[in-house]
């Protein structure tokens, strides 16, 4: 990928890198005990991420380069998460560890299938992920604000189905691609 170096400074990659930024800040705010500065910085965090693919579409910058510094973002964001709410909400992620382990589960093993075929990291973005990582945004605030845990377990559940669809496409494709919105769509081409 041989990207000219100022095309990297698009507004896409800024939103995706106040992902990268955030992180620090997150582990801050929950290691001293912030909640609600963490929720808040997390929210805004979360509507980076929706942005940016749309900022990308809409402004003609979606690139190779975009793709795989968004995937990385949401790594780092979703570990973040998973060690932020420990910290701040132990008694909750404890009951909850076995949904927990499936979140962060969705996000390292089609990371670790992708390094394993490809010698590097996937950035397929289907609908599937983004769903989950809908639901899973949008029910985490449900449960560490004192909702019922079932829209949570819910979530953990479409992480690791959107999980499961992100290694099958590493099994099917021959080399990595960016952007693939679901298998079918890679069946139906490779059908042709």
């Amino acid at each position: 990928m041989n990207i000219p170096h100022q095309s990297r400074w698009t507004l896409p990659n800024l939103l995706t890198g106040f992902r990268f930024v955030a992180a620090p800040g997150l582990l801050w705010l929950a290691w001293h005990g912030h909640g609600i500065g963490f929720m808040v910085l997390l929210a805004i965090a979360f509507l980076t991420d929706l942005l940016d693919g749309l900022a990308a579409r809409l402004t003609g910058q979606v690139t190779e380069f975009g793709a795989i510094l968004d995937s990385w973002a949401d790594v780092i964001t979703y570990l973040t998460i998973a060690v932020c709410c420990w910290w701040l909400w132990p008694e909750v992620v404890a009951k909850e560890w076995f949904y927990v382990t499936l979140i962060v589960a969705s996000c390292l093993l089609p990371a670790i299938a992708g390094f394993i075929k490809f010698g590097c990291f996937t950035s397929y973005h289907t609908w599937a992920v983004k769903l989950a990582a809908a639901a899973m945004g949008a029910t985490l605030y449900v449960l560490f604000l004192g909702g019922p845990a079932w829209p949570f377990r819910v979530a953990a559940v479409i992480c690791i189905l959107a999980a499961i669809e992100e290694m099958a496409l590493t099994i099917i494709l021959p080399e990595p691609e960016s952007n693939v919105r679901s298998i079918w769509n890679v069946l139906k081409r490779t059908k042709r």
